[in-house]
């Protein structure tokens, strides 16, 4: 009995430099924010009014959440899908042996590495409705010109064109390493077998890429909820609320309406929905994996 007690506490003295951390940083704040969320404070006063779920009821009734909840899925969706699609795309082509094949990654990973700021002022410029870039290759093809930003049917898809620009680069690295791990002989057997390249796509590229997939699903997600820069540089949330997200909406409530028990209320739905998504994308994963 007395060495068991010794080796469990051995065990917690070892595992204790990595539990301080997590406990500090992740639990900690995390139980805060739900304290948070079921009171009342403006930051300034000395006091927080306890209120039980009166945020959350509010946010629930509230059509300004449903509309931030319907741009953060469709802004997932639009941002998540195509990056990963386009990502692996650009991975097949620049697998190939080609002339300047080094230049061309360099050059498509470039805008991950560029401040999202910096980015996101360059394309506001593009999307200038009156001497931008976009409509004047619009013109050139005989389109009317769009009023990109200041449209609510089009400043979503504006954002997404940014997104999608700065981080398809950067997934098509990740797919990139995959496919040159793919062992070789594998796919020479296919071909002698007489297996056509979307053969050897869909029966044995993709499903041994799929732990990348899972991967990458994950973290796309995540940023997705996560993206703030574009948004605030290019729309600040409109027009009319077409491109303000659940983490604008925290945002405007914590820092412009000074409403912290709201805003921490609108992060524990955050962190809800990032977690569903996950675990989505986890089951998913393991699929792929088995597939």
């Amino acid at each position: 009995m007395k060495v068991r007690l010794m080796k469990e506490t051995e065990a917690v003295m070892f595992t204790l430099p990595a539990l301080l951390p997590l406990l500090l940083f992740w639990l900690w704040p995390l139980g805060y924010i739900v304290y948070l969320s079921l009171t009342s404070w403006d930051f300034m006063s000395p006091d927080k009014l306890f209120v039980g779920w009166e945020n959350y009821q509010y946010l629930f009734t509230s059509s300004d959440f449903y509309q931030a909840l319907r741009v953060t899925l469709l802004f997932g969706l639009g941002s998540v899908i195509p990056t990963m699609v386009g990502g692996l795309g650009l991975a097949l082509l620049m697998n190939r042996k080609m002339k300047g094949g080094g230049l061309f990654r360099m050059l498509l990973f470039s805008p991950w590495v560029t401040p999202t700021v910096a980015v996101s002022i360059a394309w506001s410029w593009i999307f200038e409705p009156e001497v931008g870039l976009a409509n004047l290759l619009l013109g050139w093809f005989g389109a009317s010109p769009i009023s990109w930003l200041r449209d609510g049917d089009w400043a979503l898809v504006a954002v997404l064109i940014v997104t999608l620009w700065k981080s398809i680069g950067w997934c098509m690295v990740f797919y990139l390493v995959a496919l040159r791990n793919l062992p070789a002989d594998l796919l020479e057997a296919a071909s002698i077998d007489g297996a056509g390249w979307w053969d050897k796509f869909r029966g044995i590229i993709l499903p041994l890429i799929s732990p990348t997939t899972f991967f990458l699903s994950i973290i796309l997600t995540i940023q997705s909820l996560q993206a703030y820069d574009q948004i605030n540089v290019m729309t600040q949330g409109g027009p009319a609320g077409a491109t303000r997200t659940l983490l604008y909406m925290y945002y405007q409530s914590a820092f412009e309406s000074f409403n912290v028990g709201e805003a921490s209320a609108i992060a524990v739905v955050i962190i809800l929905i990032c977690v569903l998504l996950s675990g989505i994308s986890f089951l998913l994963g393991r699929r792929l994996v088995h597939y």
